[in-house]
């Protein structure tokens, strides 16, 4: 059941009343890049979803709340099975975890017993326990150059991260056509318009944007790999092809700098902003950690199937701590 205020909760200091509870509960507040700015700034750790995930697992919280969506806060249990772990609302799911149901892909799979599956980490716990290697935008490629050119692969859900790693390594791939809905929604007229008016300006683009966006991208990577881009690189103004709360990150860590979100078909960034990660709220995260509901709660033979793919993951790509998902690179601990 999604986590609901039950009553009017204008009157409370939720700043307040979350710290305190914070500290009763000794929970760990986390929040990706993609949230709401007023999450981020009072999570313990702002961050890509794996990283996150890897970071709450050596704390010791007794309770982890994941300000993200479903699959994050799923990966969350599946690396701290002893731990709480809520979200502030069911609700927040992923258009590319809802794009690869897991009996169809299983079904997929099944027609294809010589390919392995090569899944990206935006999918269910049930799909990852189909799988068997998770990756994540910044270890998939370490972990593709890994794999014997004559393994035939699967993989998904995300059809743009796989063309792109297509493209770039000349390998090719059974892909999965799922999609982000956010970086779907980037206008490649829209952006020639926006260089065209900042002609010295970089554009950083997430690998899960259309290839015709990512043709016009200076830098592509992972939500960190961008970040860290947006601090190194010496140009005053910068184009941001992803879900545009990554901003906030910016603008605290370079104030100098511009940052100008890539514009969607209307010639603004408003469609870009995620639905499900907007779903949690100040309010909901209050509640979750009062009630510690709604919990994710995993099949223990389901967690371990699905922390093999993880697992597995790891071993290939520890090169790649640091660079992106897999590392904790300028991560903002707020206390």
């Amino acid at each position: 059941m999604t986590a609901q205020p039950r009553e009017n909760l204008s009157g409370l200091d939720l700043r307040a009343e979350i710290d305190r509870l914070r500290k009763e509960k000794n929970a760990v507040i986390l929040a990706h890049y993609y949230q709401k700015p007023e999450l981020q700034d009072l999570a313990d750790f702002v961050g890509d979803s794996l990283e996150l995930s890897r970071i709450a697992a050596e704390t010791d919280a007794d309770v982890i709340a994941f300000c993200g969506v479903k699959f994050m806060a799923e990966t969350a249990k599946i690396l701290s099975p002893d731990k709480i772990v809520v979200l502030p609302d069911l609700d927040a799911g992923c258009s590319l975890e809802d794009s690869c149901p897991p009996d169809k892909f299983a079904a997929f799979r099944a027609q294809h017993p010589d390919h392995i599956a090569l899944t990206y980490i935006n999918c269910s716990t049930e799909v990852k326990a189909l799988s068997d290697i998770i990756v994540t935008s910044s270890s998939a490629e370490k972990i593709l150059s890994q794999i014997p050119v004559d393994q035939k692969i699967i993989f998904g859900p995300d059809k743009h991260l796989g063309g792109y790693l297509q493209r770039k390594l000349g390998r090719e791939m059974l892909l999965w056509p799922g999609v982000c809905i956010v970086h779907e929604a980037f206008s490649e007229t829209e952006l020639l318009k926006l260089k065209a008016q900042y002609p010295d300006a970089p554009v950083a683009a997430h690998p899960e944007c259309p290839a015709h966006i990512i043709d016009h991208a200076d830098m592509v990577g992972s939500t960190s790999a961008i970040l860290k881009f947006a601090k190194e690189t010496p140009s005053e103004v910068v184009i941001v092809a992803t879900e545009p709360h990554i901003i906030h990150q910016m603008e605290k860590a370079v104030p100098e700098k511009t940052f100008i979100g890539a514009p969607g078909a209307d010639g603004n960034c408003n469609c870009n902003i995620c639905p499900y990660m907007a779903l949690n709220t100040m309010e909901k995260l209050y509640v979750a950690l009062r009630d510690l509901e709604p919990r994710i709660e995993l099949d223990e033979e389901l967690r371990l199937q699905a922390k093999k793919s993880l697992d597995r993951m790891l071993e290939m790509a520890s090169s790649t701590v640091g660079q992106g998902d897999l590392g904790r690179p300028d991560l903002a601990h707020q206390g």
